[in-house]
């Protein structure tokens, strides 16, 4: 089951499976490698990274909520050249495709990334990181001027909450796709007494996202992907159903790793309910036909010592 999830521009990104983590949750590829599949995801998108190393933010970076939590973390991370040439070789190894998410503060950045970006095969698409606050010309200058220096995919994430014209403006000026939408700002008292703000992970994100996408979808002349509250196979099928082409889960990561293989699986037509042969009480959720397959050829049989 491919998905094409970018328009066809200079090129485009497909993918096997319409699933894949969100940036910020997965880190570079290598954190979760030994708890699920890989290869059962869509694509790697990569932990925020920026052209010049940014240092992590003071205080309080995490602050449990009733349903979720804030997370303030200052995108800490070495820049984009070291990032780049220490996770290369495993890039290159992956099975899926990664896709780099690339946070610029101006044009400039935008095409310096780029032509840093351009060099590398490892990196199959980039996935460009909007700032909150800011206006849609200037967000279409970033985009532009990053298009302008690369060849590669471009998938553009937009701050939680803009309008089908914000994302009619990037798209124009040549985002592949758009993500709707990166978590949400929010404020909180911490365990301190202190006031926090950061972005905000919960399941209530959802039914606002879905809203989105349902409108966005039918205005935009690109995919959009979907984001934002999504903790099961049946939260993501939602956004398929309002109109996504894939969909990028966040928080859950954190929680459950081996729920988001399971969800791949599970959109990407690999999960059955029940093995056959089984007894009736013998379920296996999200275990896919590759899966059954394999465990039944490794299985021992009667000439087996």
């Amino acid at each position: 089951m491919s998905v094409t999830v970018t328009r066809s521009n200079k090129s485009s990104l497909t993918i096997d499976t319409p699933v894949m983590p969100a940036a910020g949750v997965f880190g570079y590829g290598d954190e979760y490698r030994d708890l699920i599949q890989l290869e059962k995801l869509g694509a790697l998108v990569t932990n925020p990274v920026t052209v010049s190393a940014w240092s992590p933010s003071s205080g309080t970076r995490v602050v449990p909520l009733e349903s979720g939590v804030l997370v303030h973390t200052g995108l800490p991370n070495p820049g984009l050249n070291k990032v780049i040439n220490t996770y290369r070789s495993m890039w290159s190894r992956m099975p899926i495709p990664v896709v780099l998410h690339l946070v610029i503060t101006n044009a400039e950045e935008a095409k310096r990334g780029a032509a840093r970006i351009e060099e590398e095969d490892s990196i199959t698409a980039v996935e460009l990181g909007i700032a909150d606050d800011l206006e849609a010309s200037e967000a279409a200058k970033q985009v532009a001027a990053f298009v302008e220096a690369s060849e590669k995919a471009l998938i553009v994430r937009l701050p939680f909450g803009v309008s089908a014209d914000f994302a009619e403006a990037v798209i124009d000026a040549g985002a592949g796709a758009v993500v709707l939408y990166a978590p949400p700002r929010g404020t909180a008292r911490d365990a301190g007494g202190r006031l926090v703000s950061g972005r905000v992970y919960s399941p209530i994100v959802k039914p606002l996202v879905l809203r989105s996408v349902g409108q966005i979808v039918r205005r935009v002349n690109a995919p959009v992907i979907g984001a934002g509250g999504i903790h099961s196979a049946a939260d993501a099928r939602d956004y398929l159903d309002a109109g996504a082409v894939a969909v990028q889960v966040d928080s859950l990561t954190w929680i459950n790793p081996k729920m988001l293989e399971i969800i791949a699986r599970d959109l990407g037509g690999l999960v059955i309910t029940q093995p056959l042969g089984a007894l009736p009480d013998e379920w296996n959720p999200g275990m896919g036909e590759t899966e059954r397959r394999r465990r039944i050829s490794d299985a021992p049989t009667k000439e087996d010592p």
